[in-house]
């Protein structure tokens, strides 16, 4: 690398062996929100290993838009790969990119449109489900209907009920540790303390249980059906000629599974929350979803003109975003004047982030009216990365935000949802940042009042 270059700064409170694993440990959120103050890159120690954190948006664009040719995924995806294997999250180079495209066409419109169907005629039912007075945990509703959901586009309906049981069980134990193992020192992986027990017998009870379903649907035939895994059993790339075998198969849908769950179930329960608290929010949300649906299903093409609500869950996921994401250098880069030698884990917070005063004014609170069209600019397009940037954009983000649509409006338009008094949810790290507890009592949608002029 020529020239002088500018040395990294190192985050206050380091310890000998352990690095700043301690504070991940006990406060990983505002760890990592802190680390804007020590500069645009800074080092981190996940126990011995240095980790340099991107902490502005011109950064993160760097790693993942501009120089992405010289990174690939890094330690964090390497500590979960028990989990999710080579699946399209974790994989690199040609593998990435021919998995990609035979993953694409089940999320091209027409797909979506049926997986739309099958969302709405699940939120109706659970709707229909709650009673006036009831009061749910909304944190665990909206996981156990994201799970259903998947499972039901993923899996032949007689072949799936173990895979959504297992998931149902596995993936929050699953999500919980996953954070903590990754900035844990790596001789702490083979000690058989809790969390690494808990990660290590939910991770294998979920790839036996897909291995199952694989095996089921391929001796069942995937002629004349839709459901994901048949129709990744049957895929063959045009341009390679590549198929997926049954390990590639079961290694995207754990996958799909484990990115596509905890992001919408957490951005949905976090949403039902600010609209509880936020009444004339609500109030406007509902009036639009009654104005351009009505009481019919919600469809695929509905969503496009619910710009409210989509101003509400933009606000939400900036509010709440993705914890932790890493790259590892494949050559040497130049980052903004800093060296980073190939081989080094380059780690950056959407949460984070997303939260920087600089770039949101009054950033911690729930504002939607900054996602106007007249106030959306392009700088802000780069700066607000929620399904990340560039060639590792998540594949699955019109599906999420699908799914977080056609469950709020039909809920919504039908239910109020209060807050609790005597509890203030707290955001808890996990591959999200996801509400601990968020219990609400509904009750029945009056749809009647004085409609609220101006702006949220």
């Amino acid at each position: 690398m020529p020239g002088e270059t500018i040395p990294v700064p190192r985050a206050p409170g380091h310890l000998p062996l352990l690095g700043h694993a301690v504070k991940l440990w006990r406060d990983p959120l505002g760890f990592l929100t802190s680390l804007r103050n020590s500069g645009e890159l800074v080092r981190v120690g996940f126990g011995s290993l240095p980790v340099y954190v991107a902490t502005s948006a011109r950064m993160v664009q760097e790693v993942t838009v501009r120089q992405a040719r010289y990174f690939e995924k890094g330690r964090l995806f390497d500590r979960v790969r028990p989990l999710v294997g080579n699946g399209l999250a974790n994989s690199n180079g040609d593998i990435h990119r021919t998995h990609r495209r035979l993953m694409q066409p089940l999320f091209r419109q027409e797909r979506l449109a049926t997986y739309a169907d099958t969302m709405s005629r699940r939120a109706e039912a659970l709707a229909e489900s709650w009673a006036p007075g009831q009061v749910i945990a909304v944190e665990e509703a909206m996981s156990a209907f994201m799970i259903g959901t998947l499972a039901e586009t993923m899996f032949a309906t007689d072949l799936g009920q173990a895979a959504v049981e297992g998931v149902r069980r596995d993936l929050p134990v699953i999500l919980k540790n996953m954070l903590l193992r990754a900035a844990s020192p790596r001789f702490l992986d083979h000690l058989p303390i809790p969390p690494n027990r808990a990660f290590d017998a939910a991770a294998a009870r979920m790839r036996t249980v897909i291995d199952d379903v694989i095996v089921a649907t391929r001796q069942a035939g995937t002629d004349d059906r839709h459901d994901l895994v048949s129709v990744l059993l049957a895929a063959r790339d045009t341009d390679t000629g590549v198929c997926l075998t049954d390990t590639e198969v079961r290694d995207q849908v754990v996958t799909i599974l484990f990115a596509g769950t905890e992001t919408t179930a957490s951005t949905v329960s976090w949403a039902l929350l600010e609209l509880g608290r936020h009444p004339e929010v609500e109030h406007e949300v509902v009036q639009e979803v009654l104005e351009v649906v009505g009481d019919r299903p919600i469809a695929l093409s509905d969503i496009p003109r619910l710009g409210v609500l989509r101003r509400v869950l933009d606000e939400v996921i900036r509010l709440y975003g993705v914890t932790l994401l890493m790259r590892r250098a494949t050559a040497d880069v130049d980052l903004g004047g800093h060296y980073i030698p190939a081989g080094s884990e380059v780690a950056f917070s959407l949460y984070a982030l997303h939260r920087d005063p600089s770039l949101f004014e009054d950033p911690d609170r729930f504002v939607p009216d900054r996602w106007l069209p007249e106030r959306r600019t392009r700088l802000q397009r780069e700066e607000f990365v929620p399904f990340g940037a560039g060639n590792r954009k998540c594949i699955g983000e019109t599906f999420s935000w699908t799914e977080a649509t056609i469950v709020l409006a039909t809920v919504l338009r039908r239910w109020a949802l209060r807050p609790l008094p005597g509890h203030t949810p707290r955001a808890a790290a996990s591959a999200m940042a996801h509400p601990d507890h968020v219990p609400m009592r509904i009750e029945p949608r009056d749809r009647t009042g004085p409609r609220l002029s101006g702006t949220i």
